[in-house]
C-alpha cells in the first residue's frame, strides 16, 4: 500500500525539483520512491537510477538515517512518516 513519504533533496537535485528541498512521494518501497521522483522530475533520472533500474552507485539513499544498501536496497519498504534522504557521493583528491 502506497503511503506519503517525505524525500529530502540535496542541493544538486533541487534545481530539477523547482528549488524544493523536500518533496512528498506516494510509495511502498524505496524503488517506488525513486521511480516516483524520476517520473515527476525527469531530470533526476540519470542521477538516481541506472538504465537497468538499479540504484546509481554515486547516490546514497537513507530511510530514517539507515542506508538502504544495508537493508533491502530498492525493495526496502517505507511507511507513513518515514523520511528518505538522498545524498550524492562526494569524490575528491
Amino acid at each position: 500500500m502506497a503511503v506519503a513519504v517525505d524525500v529530502r533533496l540535496p542541493t544538486v537535485l533541487r534545481s530539477q525539483a523547482g528549488g524544493q528541498s523536500i518533496v512528498t512521494v506516494k510509495a511502498s518501497t524505496i524503488g517506488d520512491v525513486l521511480r516516483g521522483l524520476v517520473s515527476e522530475f525527469p531530470g533526476m533520472s540519470g542521477q538516481l537510477l541506472n538504465e537497468d533500474g538499479t540504484l546509481h552507485r554515486f547516490v546514497n539513499v537513507y530511510v530514517n538515517d539507515d542506508d538502504v544498501r544495508y537493508l533491502d536496497s530498492l525493495e526496502t519498504p517505507v511507511k507513513e512518516g518515514d523520511e528518505v534522504s538522498l545524498l550524492p557521493a562526494v569524490a575528491g583528491g
